[in-house]
């Protein structure tokens, strides 16, 4: 008897062709509507230079007020640069000094508050539509995209939605934030206590300038020794506890990935997973996808508080604003990562959604755990330095050849399309224009895509600390044109997603189990673009209700 074999239908396998057709067209489309946008804006832009150069008789008393309280300023510094000088306690030349920096100090704090929040429903559409295509790239590379649990997914999206919104709506959820980011900044003036001990002068940033190594670095070790006290003592495990529970609950997950899940917005990629160590070596594929891109998708404390520091930029009420933000974005980062980790590998085996806590502990004593959350903090910093040392010198290389490679008349047609910014062939310039789409998708405003565009390009190929340093940079230099971008540009740096990431959690999570290691390897890559695509989500949902 004749063996009959059924023919299956060609799948959409991955990387196979009607992946590459379908995630051609979503490129394609995506190009167009951002070369229409920029058209769009071009158009416009001679219209609105027009009305800044001859202001309208409609708006009298706006352009009245304006000069009113710009001549109101200037004579507040007149008058204090004269008492100055008649008390000569300073000369004429620190003088113009202090004032450039007060002034700049001023510039930074005002920067997030006139943020304005309304409902626009072409915002909200777009944002919406955003975050559709992110999901439907997260379809694409899933491993079974038949077994998609969308009612876990739906509820892990809505619980970032609902953060975001009680963010930046909810009175009661903004004062809780905002006092968590008062207590990082006291945390910050701990650590520069004992910085100000062991460098003395090299901290003062009036006299000598903003040094990384100084003003960075020791928050790093200093938060990675509280951590580990925190743990010792109990008290971060009854938090994470606490999250892990309402995880498991609202969106049917195991404990165990529930509890990795929700460590990861205090601790670091690595750590997290010590608090379920021994369920790991008997994960399921869909549990581990989760730990790595959970780890991938939030940050630690002791970088959290690296970057509040970074973006605050010495000034009280910037660092508050940033603080709220960053912290939300860590804990939006958590029901996110568990959106696109279950679309990416969803769960087939049966679960266990007992919530229990590891009871290890890091050290015997107080001091011995102390001792070692310092070390550990002592090598991430010196990890961070080293790491950010190569890179910069890579970018360095890497445009010296793109330079070489130029030429007089593309630099000048670079110049031209990018109306400035670019003056020349660089890492920046491509970066900016390779994640165009999704960042006009996502509702940035069209005058500063290329910036947020750029950010991107340098966390996933690079590392987030470049591209929070260049958030740093561009806030100092003012190029951004709306207070919206530079809350967004905060949310989409969220997270350790790069490329070095994926060798440190398998280095560190397959330390645990190594009979998962080749699975951990093999998910690698999806885990990187979930965790890219968590942070995204997080951005154009803040993004829908910012004017």
């Amino acid at each position: 008897m004749k063996k009959t074999t059924k023919k299956s239908g060609p799948r959409i396998g991955f990387m196979g062709p009607k992946f590459l057709k379908v995630a051609l067209v979503i490129i394609a489309v995506g190009f167009v509507c951002g070369i229409v946008n920029a058209a769009v804006t071009n158009q416009n832009e001679p219209t609105a230079t027009a009305q800044v150069e001859q202001p309208q008789a409609a708006e009298p008393q706006t352009s009245e007020t304006v000069a009113e309280v710009a001549g109101a300023d200037a004579a507040e510094v007149e008058n204090a640069s004269a008492q100055s000088i008649s008390a000569g306690s300073v000369n004429p030349d620190e003088i113009s000094k202090d004032e450039q920096l007060a002034k700049r100090k001023e510039m930074f704090s005002r920067i997030l508050q006139e943020k304005e929040l309304h409902f626009s429903a072409g915002a909200i559409g777009k944002g919406i539509l955003g975050i559709a295509v992110i999901v439907l790239i997260a379809w694409l590379f899933s491993t079974d995209r038949k077994k998609v649990n969308w009612r876990t997914v739906g509820m892990a999206l809505l619980l970032q939605f609902i953060i975001a919104f009680c963010v930046l709506m909810f009175p009661p959820v903004q004062k809780f934030f905002e006092v968590f980011g008062k207590c990082f900044v006291a945390v910050l003036g701990w650590t520069k206590a004992g910085a100000d001990f062991l460098f003395g002068p090299l901290m003062d940033t009036t006299s000598i300038g903003y040094i990384f190594v100084f003003q960075i670095l020791p928050t790093i070790v200093f938060f990675s020794a509280l951590t580990s006290l925190l743990f010792y003592l109990g008290i971060l495990q009854k938090v994470v506890w606490f999250m892990g529970w309402i995880m498991t609950k609202l969106m049917n997950i195991s404990g165990a990935e529930s509890l990795s899940c929700a460590g990861n917005v205090f601790l670091g990629q690595t750590e997290a997973p010590l608090m379920v160590k021994e369920y790991i070596p008997r994960m399921s594929r869909s549990e581990l996808m989760l730990i790595m891109v959970s780890g991938m998708a939030t940050m630690s404390g002791g970088v959290l508080a690296a970057y509040i520091g970074m973006l605050g930029c010495g000034d009280p009420v910037m660092t508050v604003e940033f603080a709220k933000h960053l912290l939300s974005a860590s804990v939006m980062a958590a029901p996110g990562a568990i959106a696109m980790a279950k679309i990416l590998k969803p769960e087939t085996e049966k679960i266990d959604n007992s919530v229990q806590v590891s009871k290890e502990k890091l050290g015997s004593n107080v001091l011995d755990a102390i001792s070692i959350g310092t070390t550990q903090g002592l090598k991430l910093a010196a990890n961070v330095a080293a790491m950010l040392l190569v890179f910069y010198a890579l970018i360095a290389g890497v445009n010296y050849i793109l330079n070489i490679i130029s030429f007089p008349a593309m630099d000048r047609w670079i110049a031209a399309a990018t109306e400035g910014r670019y003056t020349d062939l660089s890492l920046e310039c491509i970066l900016s224009y390779l994640f165009y789409p999704i960042i006009w998708l996502i509702g940035v405003p069209s005058a500063d895509i290329g910036y947020v565009g750029r950010l991107l390009g340098e966390k996933l190929i690079l590392t987030e600390f470049i591209g929070y340093g260049s958030l740093t940079e561009m806030l100092q230099n003012s190029v951004f044109s709306s207070p919206k971008s530079i809350v967004m540009a905060t949310y989409v740096l969220c997270g350790f997603a790069n490329f070095a990431s994926i060798g440190i959690i398998i280095g560190g999570v397959g330390g645990m189990a190594p009979n998962k290691q080749s699975i951990l390897g093999e998910y690698g890559i999806r885990a990187l673009l979930g965790s890219a695509l968590v942070a995204l989500v997080s951005a154009a949902m803040v993004g829908m209700f910012l004017a």
